[in-house]
Formats: structure tokens, C-alpha cells, sequence
């Protein structure tokens, strides 16, 4: 399972803010925006952050998306 944080891009396009105003308010260090941007885990607490700027709720910017597992990778011995 992997992170997406789709729904968080779209709500900011949304509320029309700038990528730097909303890591300054978060209080985001810009290599965790660049997690995000690259659908990268970050801590609970980053999340929590940007929902309390956004008002939001964390399930609002967040979703896990089933990998596609279609063919079994093969073990090298």
C-alpha cells in the first residue's frame, strides 16, 4: 500500500493559497513539502499541521492506495 496525498493538492487548489504560505503556516521544513510533493510518508504530526491550516480533517488530505500486484516479484537466491 502507498501514500497519495491527491486529495491534499487538489483542497489546496482550492483554497487558492501558495505552496510557501502553506509550509510557513504549517511550519514545514521544506525537504517534508518535498516528501509530500513525491508522495513520500511523513510524521502524523506534519499532517495534523497542515490540517489544522487548511481546517480539515487529516482523512481529508490523505488516502492509501492498494499497489497493483499483478505478477509476484521473483526471489534471487
Amino acid at each position: 500500500m502507498t501514500v497519495s496525498y491527491k486529495k491534499l493538492w487538489i483542497l489546496f487548489a482550492h483554497r487558492k493559497m501558495s505552496k510557501a504560505e502553506l509550509r510557513k503556516l504549517a511550519g514545514i521544513a521544506p525537504d517534508i513539502f518535498t516528501k509530500l510533493r513525491r508522495n513520500h510518508g511523513v510524521a502524523l504530526s506534519v499532517l495534523l499541521k497542515i490540517a489544522d491550516v487548511l481546517d480539515c480533517d487529516a482523512g481529508d488530505i490523505i488516502s492509501f492506495v492498494q499497489e497493483d500486484i499483478s505478477e509476484p516479484s521473483e526471489i534471487k537466491e
